[in-house]
């Protein structure tokens, strides 16, 4: 019979292979003591995955080792569960009772990608053989009532809701309430001190209103939130479904990660120290908000995401508090290093949990424990700076204290003088910062007057006695204190008279503050205001005012007989130009230590103009000795200057006005007329010393005459706009015009511009010339436009100058210009000079990007010839670049490196660039070959009349 038992076993067994696609092997029971309080099956446990709703397993081999082979049944018909399957031994004679645990959720091991948010983890248990395990209610784990007969072995089979399970005990009911009932009490513990802490925190965060309290707050209540998710609480008191249940605590560690960076930054301050803390926070804080939203749709991503910040904001954060704390030694940083400390090694031990390094249950609990304390830490911290910055009560600061810290913010000392007493009591900053032993300002009010600076004393005695003799009035009084250095500071003492009964002055009370760099300030302004900032010489104010000086003393004293001397270096503009503006204020400094070097004390040297520096000369009274010192001035400029390695030879032009006895000559005359000189010398060729005359008013008044003709010009229609062609080297065509001034007058005939421009521009008339100018050259310009449709348009250029460059209503003109002419945006090209640009490179930006967004072209003359354009010519709007004649005359010599590199540039910058000074026909070829667009000079004619211009405009498109 054992045999065909044995048989039909086997019979059985092939059967339920051929009929299942799950077969599987025996398990090995494990066995259930009377005295083991808690057993682990999770190790002992077999996985299954089944293709079909039905799963066939081999059971353990009882007493008589027979192994059998049950049939289970998936809940759900059609379902495809994951199994598991463990079997118990009972070999004791007495019935054993237990309970089977599987928590929905376990910290330990959940992962950090895709992390296990838990949930229900068994959906039923068959048993082979006795009693069916009952479900026990249980909101925190999937429990279980096992009950083993005598002597039996039991397999059990159970069908998973999921793929994972991360725990099985088996549990002594008594030793399950005792663990349940101390880790209820603990979660208890836990979760009040975090609840009360938030409060705690809350309740300082309304009283004191600085933004580290309501984030220590938003902390505290994130970490009590995610302990009441952790410990089941919000689950007992709100029951929720699983999904619900890991979508709060994918939330909830989102939110610990979000209010863990927000105390880091409100804490630190961040947003003091730089811009880019904001932004990262701001960017980092938007990006754990929307994990909040991503939790609703995708838990585990969410929560996996948040867990991997929350290492993050730990670990930058140590990094930025440490560097904080030792570099800028910020107090903050250097209190909140333990606590922060303490964070790191928290989420050290959390993620060696989380990767199931650490396995006992006791860390789940723990880890929540130590996050509360780290945040009763960080409650310590913070409540540090509330009663360091005043207490938790605005209310409870009287106004007298609010006086005394009002005073101590001021940064002002108290004085009190007790006048019947005559006891003088002075804050013991000012000793300090005097040096003085403690008390050498008490006493007597007499102990002051051997500390104030000598011219102070009888001021400073007279405020204090008409106080006390008025009864009455107010002190506001600025003296100076001498230091045990022998220094003296600067002090503004404010003060008022306290009346007693009989009506005297019984006190003076009031404040006294440190005013030494105010004081130091406004000398620096007085001296900046009379001398030159460059040179550091007296200007043309404090000259003349020495000059009057001089005067004066002359008309009393006849062995004085002040010269005025006048010397403007010879063609400083161009040296300006050829080595840049820095390089010519190092010239001006030498020049002025030079010209010092020569003067004796009782002679001024000052700095008039760019240029141009003045002396009175008191030390020589014979004409001779005078001549002689002016020649010793000429031959000092004359001196070679070394600069950059090259040397710069100077000339100077002198005048000199000697002093007329008996003349009463006011400063403005002895002064235009040295001035006269000068520019007698340089008329005559500069470097030369010219002695006044009388004669030379008279060349002045032609001068003031010409000037005069020339502000009637424009009335007069004796001013006129000539038109140079602009060719295009491609085909010879005449792409646009370059306008030049003429002036026809009616006695002296063609004046040339270089004799009337200059005239204009010191007069400054030249700004209504190039406005005149402007507006012909614009108005012909859109009339060429309205009659010629040629692709480009045909454009005009117009020279300013610096004057009209520095012109607020520049603007203006151009703007009402181009609106009532209607040329074409970009065609009317208004032209500067390098060297105008580079004088003030920051306006003259400003001023370039306005002008171009009011639709005119801009164009760069005389380029090549400065020393900083190629760094600036990007920041400027230009459209063109006009080449210097100086680079087209080497194309004769083969010197062509810098006009092509110039044309290079101009191409890649999309520049248009113009030659200038084209003379023949060679060169034109050549600078067609360079790649230069367009070209200018005698080559293709000389300036023309409207008439003519109009001409060759109409001929312009046959000859295309």
């Amino acid at each position: 019979m054992r045999i065909l038992a044995l048989l039909l076993t086997l019979v059985g067994g092939l059967v339920g292979a051929l009929a299942f696609s799950a077969p599987a092997w025996a398990v090995e029971a494990v066995r259930v003591t009377l005295d083991a309080p808690v057993i682990d099956l999770t190790g002992a446990i077999e996985r299954y995955r089944s293709d079909g709703d039905l799963i066939q397993i081999s059971t353990a081999p009882g007493k008589d080792g027979i192994v059998r082979r049950i049939v289970v049944k998936a809940r759900d018909a059609g379902a495809r569960p994951d199994w598991i399957v463990f079997a118990l031994t009972n070999d004791t004679d007495e019935q054993i009772d237990r309970i089977l645990v599987a928590p929905h959720f376990r910290l330990v091991d959940s992962g950090v990608i895709w992390p296990d948010l838990g949930g229900s983890r068994i959906a039923a248990i068959t048993a082979s053989q006795g009693i069916r395990p009952e479900r026990d209610e249980n909101p925190e784990a999937d429990q279980f009532t096992i009950t083993l007969d005598p002597g039996t072995t039991v397999t059990y089979v159970a069908e998973l809701r999921g793929a994972n399970i991360p725990q099985l005990h088996l549990w002594d009911q008594d030793a399950y309430r005792r663990k349940s009932a101390g880790l209820t009490l603990y979660k208890g513990i836990i979760i009040g001190i975090s609840g009360l802490l938030a409060l705690f925190l809350t309740i300082v965060f309304v009283v004191k209103g600085a933004i580290i309290f309501p984030a220590a707050a938003a902390l505290a209540w994130s970490v009590l939130a995610y302990a009441c998710i952790d410990f089941g609480f919000l689950q007992r008191v709100f029951p929720v479904t699983e999904l619900a249940e890991r979508v709060y605590r994918a939330s909830a560690e989102a939110v610990l990660g979000a209010t863990l960076l927000v105390f880091l930054f409100a804490y630190l301050n961040l947003a003091r120290w730089h811009v880019r803390y904001s932004h990262v926070a701001f960017f980092w804080l938007a990006f754990l908000a929307g994990l909040v939203g991503l939790a609703v749709f995708d838990p585990p991503v969410a929560a996996g995401v948040a867990r991997i910040s929350i290492a993050a904001v730990a670990g930058i954060g140590l990094l930025l508090i440490l560097y904080l704390a030792v570099h800028n030694g910020y107090d903050r940083a250097i209190l909140l290093v333990p606590t922060w400390l303490l964070l790191v090694v928290w989420v050290a031990a959390a993620g060696f949990a989380v990767t199931g390094q650490i396995g006992s249950d006791l860390v789940q609990p723990a880890l929540i424990g130590g996050l509360v304390l780290i945040v009763m830490l960080i409650g310590f911290t913070v409540l540090q700076h509330a009663f360091a910055g005043g207490g938790l009560s605005h209310a409870l600061v009287s106004d007298t204290e609010r006086r005394a810290l009002a005073l101590t913010g001021a940064g002002d000392v108290v004085f009190d003088w007790d006048v019947p007493a005559d006891r003088v009591f002075v804050g013991p900053e000012i000793e300090a910062q005097l040096g003085l032993a403690r008390g050498t300002l008490e006493g007597p009010a007499t102990n002051w007057l051997g500390a104030l600076h000598p011219f102070d004393v009888e001021r400073y005695s007279a405020a204090l006695d008409t106080v006390i003799e008025e009864r009455r009035g107010r002190i506001v009084h600025d003296f100076r204190l001498r230091s045990e250095a022998g220094t003296f500071f600067w002090y503004r003492l404010k003060a008022r008279p306290v009346i007693g009964a009989d009506g005297e002055v019984i006190r003076v009370v009031g404040t006294i503050a440190d005013v030494t760099e105010i004081k130091t300030a406004e000398e620096r302004l007085l001296h900046d205001a009379v001398h030159d900032s460059l040179t550091g010489l007296p200007n043309r104010e404090l000259f003349g005012d020495r000059l009057d000086a001089a005067l004066a003393f002359a008309s009393q004293d006849p062995r004085l007989k002040p010269t005025v001397i006048v010397l403007d270096v010879d063609r400083f503009k161009g040296i300006n130009d050829a080595i840049g503006l820095s390089a010519g204020d190092s010239i001006l400094l030498t020049l002025s230590r030079r010209l010092g070097r020569l003067l004796r004390p009782q002679d001024t040297l000052a700095r008039v103009a760019g240029d141009e520096f003045a002396v009175i000369l008191v030390s020589e009274r014979e004409p001779d000795r005078i001549l002689a010192f002016a020649e010793m001035i000429r031959r000092a400029i004359a001196t070679p200057i070394t600069y950059a390695d090259r040397e710069i030879f100077l000339t100077v032009s002198i005048g000199l006005a000697l002093y007329e006895a008996g003349a009463n000559l006011k400063r403005d005359e002895v002064f235009k007329s040295a001035e006269i000189a000068m520019i007698q010398a340089k008329r005559n060729g500069g470097d030369r010393i010219e002695v006044f005359r009388a004669h030379m008013r008279t060349d002045r008044s032609d001068r003031l005459m010409l000037e005069s003709d020339l502000r009637k010009a424009i009335e007069r229609n004796e001013m006129k706009v000539l038109f140079l062609p602009v060719v295009r080297l491609e085909d010879r065509t005449v792409a646009g015009f370059e306008t030049v001034l003429r002036w026809d007058h009616p006695k002296l005939g063609r004046i040339p511009a270089s004799t009337f421009l200059p005239l204009a521009e010191e007069s400054g008339f030249i700004v209504n010339l190039g406005i005149f100018a402007l507006e012909r050259t614009a108005l012909e310009l859109a009339a060429w436009q309205r009659s010629l449709e040629v692709e480009p348009p045909i454009f005009a250029a117009c020279n300013l100058s610096s004057r009209q460059l520095l012109r607020h209503d520049l603007l203006h003109d151009v703007k009402t210009v181009m609106a009532r002419s209607g040329a074409l945006p970009g065609s009317l090209k208004l032209e500067f000079s390098e060297s105008l640009v580079m004088e003030n490179p920051e306006y003259a930006a400003q001023m370039l990007a306005r002008i171009h967004d009011l639709g005119a072209g801009l164009c760069l003359s005389d380029f090549g010839t400065g020393y900083s354009a190629l760094s600036y010519l990007q920041r400027f709007p230009f459209d063109t670049i006009k080449v210097d004649a100086t680079f087209v005359r080497q194309i004769g010599t083969g010197q062509t490196a810098i006009l092509r590199s110039i044309v290079r540039m101009a191409s890649e910058l999309n520049l248009a660039i113009v030659a200038e000074g084209c003379e023949s026909e060679a060169d034109a070829q050549a600078l067609a070959g360079l790649g230069c667009e367009y070209a200018l000079g005698p080559a293709f004619g000389e300036p023309m009349t409207l008439l003519q211009a109009r001409q060759i405009v109409g001929a312009a498109p046959e000859a295309a």
